[in-house]
């Protein structure tokens, strides 16, 4: 039998700092996605927080203080993502940073003319290549509410797009899949969403018509493929029955059957 340096590593850490149950029980009760996962699943989410909290620095920001509770729920929308995939997909880079509520990023950037503006906004997270997570600790919590919106799912699917470099809304794909396939199919996708939404801001057509899917998916075509991850894992129903193809890429890039775990929880 060979011997796995990792595999022990790993469940040297599982045996030595596991999650105490209560705190697990509420974790998964506060968590709406949470509750399809069959207790297999659960057992290996469990897992994977325990890692991720091993191998992950979280800090608050303007005097918040992170509780354990904290680090858990954060970890747990985190690993969600990676349930059938490994925790090397977050390898490289090791401080989340949460803030009681929005922050403001300061940004540059070119107007037509080439003249570069300086600029601040509000943000609820934000994803750096190669560096933090950041999260607005209100925005987190949001989650609990089951209204599709999950900033931490959002943020740490930007970290996957960035496997590959940029977030560009295409990370990297895993062995069998066509990156012809998923090219063309969030292409037409993002497009078809972006005349939509820019209709909606027109007045030309209902505001309904985008089906609960965040208009800020149409920013670009990193934030679609991060929006529509939330959708996947928040109220995949939606995306299989309105967003067919882009569902059926997601399913396959994160190995998980969301909307027909949804149907039998």
């Amino acid at each position: 039998m060979s011997w796995n340096f990792k595999d022990w590593y790993r469940r040297r850490i599982l045996d030595n700092e596991s999650i105490p149950d209560d705190l697990w029980k509420r974790t998964i009760a506060q968590l709406r996605f949470l509750r399809g996962l069959s207790p297999i699943e659960l057992k290996r989410l469990r897992e994977c927080v325990t890692l991720f909290l091993h191998a992950k620095q979280i800090s608050g920001a303007h005097g918040l203080i992170v509780t354990e509770e904290m680090h858990v729920v954060i970890a747990a929308q985190a690993c969600i993502l990676i349930l059938n995939l490994d925790l090397d997909y977050y390898d490289g880079w090791v401080e989340i940073i949460v803030y009681p509520g929005e922050f403001i990023r300061d940004y540059e950037y070119a107007d037509e003319a080439g003249v570069v503006h300086h600029a601040s906004e509000p943000v609820s997270g934000e994803s750096w290549l190669g560096g933090p997570v950041i999260l607005s600790w209100e925005d987190t919590v949001a989650a609990e509410a089951g209204v599709g919106y999950n900033v931490v799912i959002h943020e740490f699917a930007h970290k996957l797009d960035m496997l590959n470099g940029d977030a560009n809304g295409s990370p990297p794909l895993h062995a069998g899949m066509s990156q012809q396939a998923w090219s063309e199919v969030f292409s037409k996708t993002y497009a078809d969403f972006c005349v939509k939404v820019d209709a909606v801001e027109a007045m030309i057509i209902d505001s309904h018509i985008d089906h609960e899917i965040d208009p800020y998916a149409a920013e670009s075509p990193a934030e679609f493929f991060a929006v529509m991850s939330e959708a996947f894992f928040e109220m995949p129903l939606v995306v299989k029955l309105n967003f067919p193809a882009v569902y059926e890429q997601l399913a396959l890039f994160y190995r998980q059957d969301t909307a027909q775990r949804w149907i039998e929880s």
